[in-house]
């Protein structure tokens, strides 16, 4: 089926083509379930709903990576974090009281790479960013990777003035006193939209929702503390995962304000789509960086990703597989659920096929474009592996993971220890079949070690000085 038949488009205001305009939804440490769609019923989320109603859903996409700024290089350049060498959080935490010390990454996504948004701006594109970047310092920056324009985006993981004005981010200029950053960046990109709305965009936004610190949506917070009281037993329920502590329910009235709050958004950028008449020539992508927060290593985390295990810094399926949800023109493609594992670096190729633009592959290396599984087809790819080489607040000591034909793999680096689970039959992890099926052991450690030395991944090292 050619590219161009995933299209039935109507209406077209633009002065380009039928290519479509792309707007792309980056939700920050959001979990897998914490929307409706994907099973969430304490969390309300209508428009992201709505949106999984007349797209494509996919119950099996993950993240490149179990933290931020890997999976965000992985996105832009189609390749694994282990390629660009950024496999911790920038610039991470390394400990050198532990047993391994961390390798030495990258700080910045390098200007070498061919970035999305820059293929894009190379076709005409009106290229805009909003929110969290967390690539790189001064010259490294959304405008210096193929953006136009930059709201918000600077090398801090978190927002830096927290979620109210003032925020103290030096590419964002303070509103109004009380106003939300998440409303914020999206009157940036609706005023984006307005204005080119006869050109064809690119609009990535990346919300620092619902990132760390915790700050309440005030519009939002009572409707939750009233649902929160009406609920049995709604205490924060937690459980030991390794030497960390992992909730086990969504209870935080907080923190599903600040979900409903990014709902809302969503629905107003829809909104503006639709009142413009761009949505026959719109793809829409929804989705997130990490697995939710809901494992620490102390204190009480703000999410629960159950029934996944453990949250965002592992490579169990809480820190991994994350909600992605497509809505490409077309009635041909409404209401479809895929449950084959498709991964962050596979957006890249996807994009650009899904445009009709000329693929990149000595760029996108490891990702695969999804456009034949949508459809009908099927992607041919026999493994997906995670490298996460670092120690993390979660708990999480330095390993790794691989997936394959449902089998699933985890080197822990300290202990030397692996567990292995059959994800068909235990998506929670919680029956370890190592010792049961020592050859499948085998097997999956020869396919990890050759896709580690593949992509040159790079490892830890026994620190001398440490003491037991």
């Amino acid at each position: 089926m050619a590219v161009s038949s995933l299209f039935l488009f109507g209406k077209c205001n633009q002065k380009e083509s039928q290519t479509p305009n792309i707007v792309f939804i980056l939700a920050d440490d959001l979990g897998w379930s914490d929307l409706g769609c994907y099973g969430s019923s304490f969390h309300e989320t209508k428009n992201i709903d709505k949106l999984a109603e007349t797209g494509l859903v996919f119950t099996s996409a993950y993240s490149a990576s179990p933290v931020c700024s890997p999976t965000r290089a992985s996105i832009m350049t189609g390749k694994h974090p282990s390629r660009v060498n950024i496999t911790d959080w920038i610039p991470g935490n390394d400990p050198k009281n532990k047993k391994l010390l961390g390798p030495k990454d990258n700080h910045e996504l390098a200007l070498s790479e061919l970035s999305l948004a820059e293929v894009l701006k190379q076709n005409n594109y009106k290229t805009f960013f909003a929110g969290k970047w967390h690539l790189g310092d001064e010259g490294y920056f959304p405008e210096d990777q193929g953006f136009d324009y930059n709201f918000g985006g600077h090398h801090r993981g978190s927002p830096p003035g927290g979620y109210y004005s003032p925020y103290n981010n030096p590419k964002l200029i303070d509103g109004p006193e009380g106003e939300y950053l998440t409303d914020r960046l999206t009157d940036e990109s609706i005023n984006f939209i307005k204005k080119n709305q006869d050109s064809r965009f690119f609009l990535y936004l990346s919300y620092y929702t619902v990132h760390t610190p915790i700050q309440a949506n005030k519009k939002f917070i009572d409707k939750y503390r009233k649902k929160l009281s009406g609920i049995p037993d709604s205490l924060v329920r937690q459980l030991p995962e390794h030497d960390g502590l992992t909730v086990q329910n969504q209870a935080n009235p907080s923190y599903a304000s600040m979900v409903h709050s990014m709902d809302f958004n969503v629905g107003r950028i829809m909104t503006i789509i639709d009142e413009l008449e761009l949505s026959d020539n719109t793809i829409i992508i929804f989705t997130s960086d990490n697995g939710g927060l809901s494992t620490l290593s102390k204190g009480i985390a703000p999410a629960s990703v159950k029934p996944l295990r453990a949250g965002k810094g592992w490579c169990y399926e809480g820190g991994i597989r994350i909600p992605l949800i497509i809505k490409i023109p077309g009635k041909a493609n409404k209401n479809r659920k895929f449950n084959i594992p498709v991964v962050s670096y596979d957006l890249y190729p996807s994009i650009l096929e899904l445009a009709g633009l000329k693929k990149k592959p000595e760029q996108h290396i490891d990702g695969l474009s999804i456009v034949p599984l949508i459809n009908g087809g099927d992607i041919n790819r026999d493994a997906v592996f995670w490298h996460f080489p670092h120690y993390h607040g979660s708990a999480w000591t330095p390993g790794a993971a691989i997936l394959m034909d449902n089998w699933k793999l985890i080197e822990f680096y300290e202990t030397n220890d692996n567990e292995l689970y059959n994800l068909n039959n235990d998506i929670g992890e919680e029956v370890d079949l190592s010792e049961k099926f020592p050859d499948m052991v085998k097997k999956l450690q020869s396919k990890l070690k050759e896709m580690q030395q593949e992509t040159d991944s790079q490892f830890p090292i026994l620190n001398s000085a440490f003491n037991k």
